[in-house]
């Protein structure tokens, strides 16, 4: 396994671990269809579908997190929300968050999340 994927996955795991502790149901992680990957597919407490994009930035990284989720990203993300909505024959409401993942100098991760990041 890489270093880049095995770092995305630690990033993945503390997201869903958070949200877990937030009172978040986690349904699916790595969602993978012909559009891409959903990183978490979880159920608010409220009860919203959200598709959670999970963006890993280390120490001294440019950019916040979120500004990698550029309108390309987006819309690929939409579309695969829309084919995991059918495949599991989803009819409610649903919104898009992003778990920013961020690296401290001293190896300790933190989590920013966004809710309803974009429409």
């Amino acid at each position: 396994m890489s270093r880049t994927k095995a770092s995305g996955d630690q990033g993945e795991a503390l997201a869903a671990r958070y949200l877990e502790e937030q009172g978040y149901t986690i349904l699916n992680r790595q969602w993978r269809c012909r559009f891409g990957e959903l990183d978490i597919v979880c159920r608010s407490p409220e009860g919203v579908l959200c598709f959670v994009e999970v963006k890993r930035r280390g120490p001294g990284s440019i950019g916040l997190p979120r500004e990698f989720v550029d309108g390309r990203k987006r819309e690929r993300l939409r579309r695969a929300a829309n084919l995991y909505m059918g495949f599991h024959g989803l009819d409610c409401p649903a919104r898009f968050d992003v778990a920013e993942i961020y690296e401290g100098k001293d190896g300790g991760l933190r989590v920013e999340y966004l809710e309803d990041a974009f429409a």
